[in-house]
C-alpha cells in the first residue's frame, strides 16, 4: 500500500491575520515495505507533514492518495483510512486513560465493533509486538508503569488497529537510554519481520543510520533532498544547512578522509567504520594476534 502526497501544501489559519505556510508544493511517494525517516530542523513542517497521512490534516491544496484513494475525495472513508495509517503523536502516553494495560490497547478495536474473541487475539499479538508479557501487564494500570512501558502500550493502542503502515513522530523522545533502544529495537524489528512500512520523525541522526531505508530531508515546508542513509550523510553541507549533522561515525570518516587515511567515503555505522579501520591496520602490515 502506498502513500502519494501529489503537490501538497498546507496554510495555517489562511485567511486571518495570523496565515503562515507551513508545507509548500509537497511531491512525495512512500512505498509498500519502506522504512522512512522524515527529518529537518523543528519547525521545518515534518509533524504537519504526517498529519495528513491519515487525514487528520486536509491540504489547503493538491491531494493525499493512499492506496489509490483521494482520502479527502468527498466520499471518502477517513474512519477506514486511519485503520490502515497508524498515527503515534510525541508523548503518547499522556493519552492512555482506560484502568488497565488490556482496556488501554483494546480502546480502537472495540470501537470497531469487533467480537470479544477478536479484540482479545489483537491485544494480545500488539502486547508481544511491544515486548510486553500478556500475563504480567495485561490487568496493570498503565499508569504503574515506566515511562518507556507507558510508551509501548500507546504504541500497542495503534498496532491493534492492525495498520498497514505506522507513522510514529519522534517515538524515543525524553526517554532514557535503555528505553530508547528498546522502542527503536522494537520499531526494527516491526519492519523486518513483520514488514510494516514505518514512517519516523526524527532529530536524531544516529538513531536512524540503522533503521531507516531512505531519508527525506526537509527544510522551510519543502522536501530538500531524499536519498538513502549512505547518500545523504556523504552531503554534509547540506545536512547542516537543514539544521542537522550526520552520525557520529560518518563525520569520523570524514575527519579521517581528511587525514589522507584511505577509507571508503561512505561509511556511517558503527560496525563499517571497525571493520574499514581493521582492514587498513592489517593492509599496514600488522596482524590480529
Amino acid at each position: 500500500m502506498s502513500i502519494t502526497l501529489d503537490h501538497v501544501s498546507y496554510v495555517y489559519s489562511q485567511g486571518s491575520a495570523f496565515e503562515r505556510p507551513a508545507l509548500t508544493d509537497i511531491c512525495l511517494t512512500i512505498e509498500d515495505g519502506e522504512f522512512v525517516a522524515l527529518v529537518g530542523h523543528t519547525g521545518c513542517g515534518k509533524s504537519t507533514l504526517v498529519q495528513h497521512l491519515n487525514g487528520l490534516l486536509r491540504p489547503s491544496s493538491g491531494r493525499v492518495i493512499v492506496d489509490g484513494e483521494d482520502i479527502n475525495a468527498e466520499h471518502a472513508d477517513r474512519r477506514q483510512l486511519r485503520q490502515k495509517v497508524g498515527l503515534v503523536f510525541q508523548y503518547p502516553e499522556y493519552q492512555l486513560f482506560e484502568e488497565t494495560v488490556a482496556k488501554d490497547i483494546a480502546f480502537g478495536p472495540r470501537n470497531q465493533g469487533l467480537d470479544p474473541d477478536e479484540i482479545d487475539r489483537r491485544v494480545r499479538l500488539a502486547m508481544e509486538m511491544v515486548h510486553l508479557d500478556y500475563q504480567k501487564y495485561a490487568e496493570r494500570s498503565p499508569f504503574e508503569l515506566s515511562g518507556g512501558q507507558m510508551r509501548r502500550v500507546a504504541i500497542a493502542g495503534v498496532l491493534a488497529m492492525q495498520p498497514k503502515v505506522l507513522v510514529l513522530d519522534e517515538p524515543a523522545a525524553g526517554l532514557d537510554p535503555r528505553g530508547r533502544d528498546r522502542i527503536l529495537g522494537m520499531i526494527k524489528e516491526m519492519h523486518e519481520t513483520r514488514g510494516v512500512t514505518i514512517v519516523m520523525v526524527s532529530h536524531s541522526m544516529d538513531d536512524i543510520a540503522s533503521l531507516a531505508t531512505r531519508l527525506i530531508v526537509m527544510r522551510r515546508g519543502t522536501i530538500a533532498a531524499t536519498g538513502t542513509p549512505r547518500e545523504m550523510f556523504q552531503q554534509t553541507a547540506l545536512m547542516e544547512e537543514a539544521g542537522l549533522g550526520v552520525p557520529a561515525c560518518a563525520r569520523l570518516c570524514h575527519a579521517l578522509r581528511e587525514k589522507g587515511i584511505d577509507i571508503p567515503a561512505d561509511l556511517y555505522t558503527q560496525e563499517e567504520m571497525v571493520a574499514a579501520i581493521l582492514s587498513r591496520w592489517k593492509e599496514g602490515g600488522h596482524h590480529a594476534e
